[in-house]
């Protein structure tokens, strides 16, 4: 590509993905390419440019162990979920963890401490921070503001001629006065046929509308010889011949990542696994993707009219698809006949603070934490077992909260060793309990939450379990050992290692709950020796352990 840089692969492996770039995740659009590797760790992985190591993140969660590198043309790469580094940024992120005294660290080394040459093995692929399973996360920043870019753009080329899948659409009623046609046998939406670029919807259901309304489409991409889904790069939808709205999936923000959420059909995105993209704007959608078509996908139907919609799906490398179908326009009395979910709850206008007060529960949100306005419902139910106070029903977790609210539930009578040890839990559909945390004060628990849900409190008196695994009598001949570590509640919140009474580097993974060390300069020794580990929950629980080992 001329004017373009050169980047090599950063494996010697092909590049086959199990996730490209702007594909929706929960929270956020994808900021990369997920490659595969063959389901296992340890591949060499490779600086793909010259330029120098900029920073160094190590964390058991997300991008877990993470290398940038800046290169000479201005963009930044980004290796994700690494093994282990290697070379230079290996022994500066060894010097920042003893200095620090912490696993978890985020460092930007200078410009030209730790250079590298394109090729240089900066690491091997791993399974580490949010990971699902063995892959390299491999990004491209642009100069200036960082945003991420797709390395598809910018040279890297995936073998993909198959165009996309639109599979299906739903309509949505965007003023007080819409109301849509109800979908074919309860579905979610209605269905398509056809393929090889052209689709149709399927008979036994026509849309219609009256008033105005918007429109998502779920649709979905493959690359050649791969069945994984990925994600589209531009949709556009055409009214009566007239373009109404387009999406460029050309860049990530990291700032405004989030408003995936009010992009996303968000109910049948987190409760179906359906991919439907909205074809029009909530309020609260601050994401620069979208084109300057002046209706920004709101239609507005005629009654007694046939509109003729067309939608374009484009992905990555050009392939495109397109669904063409009729919305009929519906007369008044037609609409008042379809089903219509009444209204129940308290009006909470994105635009402004609000809050939700209940006996022994509040819930404040800050303006803009919602994408459009909404109807917020409550419900108390009895404590569920374990609970020591009952189950606020706060509204329903298929509605999405972009920014951080405040959760306060009120403490029942406790002892006052026990109130320190109280914490809200967030209980899903299937009964499982998840700790949110949250600080003890004036009679109550307070956190910050971003979902609604069933929120109680529990207590947590319990210690974290320690299991040693394999850390030996005679460790001569051993270079690690790996203690298991869990927590029946709150979770672990820190842990602390010495050998000898010296600091210790202890790798915490969360997937498998365990503390690795890995002998190195600052922890060799011979002889006799003593390794001691504390590890302490988030509230405030602790367990020791103490091993005598020979090396």
């Amino acid at each position: 590509m001329p004017g373009k840089p050169t980047y090599i692969p950063p494996m010697d492996l092909p590049m086959q993905l199990s996730g490209n770039f702007m594909e929706p995740r929960t929270d956020h659009f994808h900021a990369g390419l997920d490659i595969r590797t063959e389901g296992r760790e340890g591949i060499p992985v490779k600086a793909v440019a010259d330029g120098w190591v900029s920073r160094i993140k190590i964390s058991p969660w997300g991008y877990g162990k993470a290398v940038y590198i800046t290169h000479t043309d201005g963009h930044t790469s980004v290796y994700g979920h690494l093994q282990q580094l290697r070379g230079p940024a290996a022994e500066a992120c060894l010097n920042a963890q003893y200095k620090r005294q912490d696993f978890s660290i985020d460092i930007y080394p200078e410009k030209g401490e730790l250079p590298v040459k394109q090729g240089d093995v900066i690491g091997l692929s791993g399974n580490t921070g949010g990971s699902a399973g063995p892959h390299l996360h491999f990004e491209l920043r642009r100069p200036g503001d960082q945003h991420a870019v797709d390395p598809e753009a910018l040279g890297y080329d995936i073998p993909d001629r198959t165009p996309p899948e639109v599979i299906g659409i739903r309509l949505h009623p965007l003023t007080d006065s819409s109301r849509v046609a109800p979908y074919p046998m309860k579905a979610k939406g209605f269905a398509t046929q056809g393929g090889a670029g052209k689709y149709a919807l399927k008979p036994g259901g026509a849309p219609a509308a009256y008033g105005t309304v918007g429109l998502s489409v779920h649709v979905i991409d493959r690359y050649d010889n791969s069945t994984a889904k990925f994600g589209v790069r531009k949709l556009e939808v055409v009214v009566d011949s007239t373009p109404v709205f387009s999406s460029l999936f050309d860049h990530v923000d990291f700032d405004h990542n989030r408003f995936c959420n009010a992009h996303m059909d968000y109910e049948v995105y987190k409760g179906q696994k359906l991919e439907y993209h909205r074809c029009y704007r909530l309020p609260n959608n601050k994401l620069r993707i979208y084109g300057k078509e002046e209706a920004q996908g709101r239609i507005t139907v005629v009654p007694g009219r046939e509109h003729r919609v067309k939608v374009v799906a484009t992905d990555a490398n050009g392939n495109h698809s397109e669904l063409v179908f009729n919305l009929r326009g519906a007369a008044l009395t037609e609409a008042l006949t379809w089903p219509h979910e009444p209204l129940e709850g308290s009006l909470f206008r994105y635009d402004t603070e609000n809050a939700l007060q209940e006996e022994g529960v509040s819930l404040t949100l800050p303006a803009y934490a919602l994408y459009d306005d909404t109807y917020v419902r409550y419900a108390r139910r009895p404590a569920p077992a374990k609970a020591i106070a009952p189950l606020h029903q706060l509204h329903d977790p298929l509605t999405p909260i972009h920014s951080n609210s405040s959760l306060r539930i009120d403490l029942p009578e406790l002892p006052e060793a026990n109130r320190s040890k109280a914490l809200i839990v967030r209980i899903d559909a299937n009964g499982k309990v998840n700790a949110v945390g949250g600080t003890v004060a004036n009679g109550a628990v307070t956190a910050n939450v971003r979902a609604f849900g069933n929120y109680t409190l529990m207590l947590d008196t319990v210690p974290p379990v320690i299991t040693n695994l394999d850390l030996k009598a005679d460790m001569r001949s051993r270079k690690s050992f790996t203690i298991k570590v869990s927590d029946d509640l709150s979770g672990i919140g820190s842990w602390k290692g010495l050998i000898d009474g010296k600091w210790v580097l202890l790798e915490y993974e969360p997937k498998d709950k365990t503390l690795t060390h890995t002998f190195d300069r600052f922890s060799q020794g011979t002889g006799k020796r003593t390794f001691v580990l504390e590890v302490t929950d988030d509230r405030g629980n602790t367990s020791r352990t103490e091993v005598v080992f020979t090396q």
